[in-house]
């Protein structure tokens, strides 16, 4: 694995359980593990070897999902011999709720952050009509 995390870092993780009343969009995500098209998000851990966070493999977000994998098994990974899964140094990651991740916000549905909940059903609403009114521009009287 490359920039594999110390253990001062893994120390300031959460221990499993300890976020469990925390909502799934405030929990923070410590640890950023990634290689090509696949993300693991560490939000707790069990000081040995399981974290608890989000995966996405093989950018699909509508299969990615909450849950368990081993800190082992990731330094195990090696692609054709020799590339290895990589974590974000402690420099360009920083600690963050997991729905300011855009990948994981998209998995999830979620809206960004910040946004008023009136002006995003505005959003989608205009959307919606400008999806209808491009599908049958130029037809006459074909509107639903």
């Amino acid at each position: 694995m490359w920039n594999t995390p110390g253990k001062e870092r893994l120390d300031r993780i959460p221990r499993l359980y300890e976020t469990e009343s925390v909502p799934l969009k405030d929990k923070l995500v410590h640890l950023h593990f990634f290689i090509g098209g696949c993300d693991w998000y560490a939000c707790e851990f069990d000081g040995e070897d399981i974290f608890f966070g989000f995966a996405i493999l093989n950018d699909d977000l509508e299969m990615a999902e909450w849950g368990y994998f081993s800190f082992s098994e990731l330094k195990a990974i090696k692609v054709t011999g020799w590339l290895e899964i990589d974590c974000e140094l402690e420099e360009i990651w920083k600690a963050r709720k997991t729905c300011e991740i855009e990948k994981i916000r998209r998995a999830q549905f979620w809206p960004e952050p910040n946004i008023d909940q009136n002006l995003l059903t505005a959003i989608q609403e205009d959307a919606s009509h400008n999806e209808r009114d491009n599908r049958y521009d130029g037809q006459e009287n074909v509107y639903p």
